[in-house]
């Protein structure tokens, strides 16, 4: 049936793809390269374009736990337990054979801690194996000399400690991320003239083998000046930056005020829009409106569109318990992407999960990314491109909004069915058939000056002119 509604909708928009310009990102977390190499069929028919992947360096193979990609080892080289070098180019290529670009997962604030506090990186058991399997490491190299080190102690911040206010700007950016129980953190870099010229050379070397885009993870704990000394201008020129710098909100909140503005006005860089998701979450919650999401810009809850990353959820909400209370319902974070997918704004970023990292909540995200019901919104959201945002009507339950006369999106996120009589002069093409995205069938016809439209309960509509 799923097989049967991805035909209809690809159908459905094949008239138009000639037109259309895709952007959604898929987060793929955590999955193999060679996974993603497999399933780049699958993630092209989807209607991405674009695809993060994990961070591409050199981490722990002891296990496969999925922070363990957030401690990098060494940037000179490819080699994890999701993949090497040669993973990673024959991912590229498979993806940009089906004009599929690739995102990098970049970790630039810190190296892992994982030898009793020694800030020598890689370490010497490390460079002992890169000169007894020469040939292998070579294959992994992305730059440098393998015979010696990368970093020393004089390459971080000092003295040692760990972030003991989140609320000072300084202690976040100069002091180290750790774990409690004695944990005494993972060594943060400072930005000395060595550590940028090989940052460059990592974040230059992942260009040349063809990604198009970083995600800067831990962004809030770098100072701006260290952000804008490791991106040359060679290094930006046609590469789309977007920064983690979370905040609890949007215009006014602390963390926004404190970071998250400050990194955008200092660097230019995109980021997840955190302040939407908030308005999002609190839109679908038991006390929120709907109401909230007719224009969360124009009261500085959302990023500016040009900067902004989208999303339902990040990584660290499900597999991060310091954020689990961001979890939304399975029928909400459906009804949160038809909102997302069906605005005009951001770049949408979509979470799949692949592996034990989604065991938890019983693999409730793996292989989500080809859903017959997100496959839809993504081809909504192909068409619409650049296609203006009106929204008709709105209520506490309800939201409706259209996209030019092409499409219209509908949202009701309470228990019982809403109707809104909406006029129709110039916001619609008249006697034309608009059908439903998922089932491909028409829906209605636009024949005078007023229409009714009804929205099921706790259910989702996108519609668009045939």
């Amino acid at each position: 049936m799923f097989k049967l509604l991805k035909i209809i909708v690809i159908i459905l928009f094949c008239g138009v793809a000639g037109h259309s310009h895709s952007d959604v990102i898929l987060h793929a977390f955590n999955w193999h390269y060679n996974d993603v190499e497999n399933r780049a069929n699958d993630i092209a028919n989807a209607g991405y374009r674009k695809v993060l992947v994990a961070p591409p360096l050199k981490s722990a193979r002891w296990g496969c736990a999925w922070w363990q990609r957030y401690q990098p080892q060494d940037y000179r080289v490819i080699d994890h337990c999701k993949g090497n070098k040669q993973d990673f180019v024959n991912m590229i290529a498979a993806l940009n054979n089906r004009g599929i670009e690739v995102y990098a997962d970049i970790v630039l604030n810190h190296m892992a801690n994982e030898r009793n506090g020694s800030e020598d990186f890689p370490g010497a058991s490390a460079l002992s194996d890169y000169a007894q399997s020469s040939t292998y490491w070579q294959q992994q190299r992305l730059f440098g000399d393998l015979s010696a080190g990368l970093f020393s102690a004089y390459d971080f911040h000092q003295p040692a400690q760990c972030i003991s206010d989140y609320g000072n700007r300084g202690d976040v950016q100069w002091n180290r991320l750790c774990g409690g129980n004695g944990d005494i953190g993972l060594p943060d870099l400072n930005d000395n003239g060595w550590v940028i010229a090989q940052q460059r050379a990592y974040l230059q070397s992942l260009k040349q083998l063809g990604v198009t885009g970083f995600r800067l993870d831990a962004a809030k704990h770098m100072t701006i000046d260290h952000i804008n000394s490791a991106m040359s201008s060679a290094i930006l020129a046609g590469m789309h930056v977007f920064g983690e710098v979370i905040t609890n909100g949007g215009q006014g909140e602390w963390e926004y005020e404190a970071f998250l503005k400050p990194y955008m006005n200092g660097t230019g860089h995109g980021a997840y829009d955190f302040p939407l998701f908030h308005q999002i979450h609190s839109a679908f919650g038991f006390s929120g409106s709907l109401s909230q999401l007719v224009d969360p810009g124009a009261v500085g809850q959302a990023l500016p569109s040009h900067l902004a990353v989208t999303f339902v959820l990040t990584h660290d909400m499900p597999n991060n318990d310091g954020f689990r209370y961001h979890l939304m319902s399975r029928e909400d974070e459906t009804l949160a992407y038809a909102y997302l997918l069906g605005r005009d704004g951001g770049v949408p970023l979509v979470y799949s999960d692949h592996g034990e990292s989604g065991d938890r909540d019983g693999q409730r995200w793996f292989d989500v990314f080809n859903r017959s019901d997100l496959v839809a919104m993504i081809q909504f959201h192909n068409r619409m491109q650049g296609q203006q945002q009106e929204v008709l009507a709105h209520s506490n339950c309800a939201l409706l909004f259209r996209r030019g006369e092409e499409g219209l999106v509908g949202i009701n996120k309470c228990g019982h069915t809403v109707s809104f009589e909406v006029s129709t002069h110039n916001r619609f093409k008249w006697f034309r058939n608009y059908s439903d995205v998922m089932t491909g069938a028409v829906a209605f016809q636009v024949t005078s000056g007023t229409h009714r439209f009804e929205l099921s309960p706790r259910s989702w509509k996108m519609w668009v002119v045939n």
